[in-house]
């Protein structure tokens, strides 16, 4: 049945506002939040496809496949994405840790404190600073050589990342950041703002100390 052919009472908007959104099933919901179909798809016939996308890929929704649905468009898929997201952030149960601060960046490092060689950490971010990988790209000796824009950012893109933090162990213990340091540093900074990937933080830690080097 069409929601303009039930009763307004019996209607998902009108329902939650009399009874709280509690009465309403997770159907009547998404009705309430896509709001109005369009010629030739009901808001009911919406709704059901985009049960089957939340059934379907669970973790994995993006804009693209909710915007794809016949009648949703980009004003509604636009705000489903939005009140997804916030849901996701604030209600959500995450395993994610939220890195806010470069205390929660360094609880993150505790296996390269005492590495033999430098290892040179790459942390991706969600919009919400929430870690999505953890991953080491180099083992060696820090130079502006081996840690090349391109290795740094490619699985950030991969990963839809919104911001990034780098690291990397000295395990002379001498935690003054090199020319090397300070020259990578630079590089990673300048292409983040050319692909819109934010560098947060470039940390040097040893076996019980940390800095942070000047961005």
């Amino acid at each position: 049945m069409k929601i303009k052919d039930k009763r307004l009472d019996l209607r998902p908007r009108e329902r939650l506002q009399a009874k709280g959104a509690e009465s309403l099933t997770d159907f009547e919901l998404l009705q309430a939040l896509i709001g109005s179909g369009v010629a030739g798809s009901d808001v009911s016939v919406i709704a059901k496809e985009l049960q089957k996308i939340i059934k379907d890929k669970a973790s994995a929704i993006d804009y693209e496949t909710v915007a794809s649905i016949k009648g949703m468009g980009e004003a509604k898929a636009v705000r489903f994405m939005a009140a997804y997201e916030l849901w996701k952030r604030h209600f959500a149960v995450h395993e994610r840790p939220i890195i806010d601060s470069p205390k929660k960046a360094v609880e993150q490092l505790s296996d390269i404190r005492d590495k033999k060689q430098e290892h040179f950490i790459v942390m991706t971010l969600d919009g919400a600073n929430r870690l999505i990988v953890k991953r080491t790209i180099t083992i060696g000796t820090l130079t502006a050589s081996l840690v090349h824009p391109r290795e740094v950012f490619a699985d950030a893109i991969t990963d839809r990342a919104a911001s990034i933090i780098v690291a990397h162990n000295h395990p002379s213990g001498n935690l003054k950041p090199s020319a090397a340091d300070s020259e990578v540093t630079k590089r990673l900074y300048n292409a983040g703002r050319l692909l819109g990937i934010d560098l947060h933080e470039h940390i040097i830690i040893s076996s019980d100390k940390h800095i942070l080097i000047e961005i």
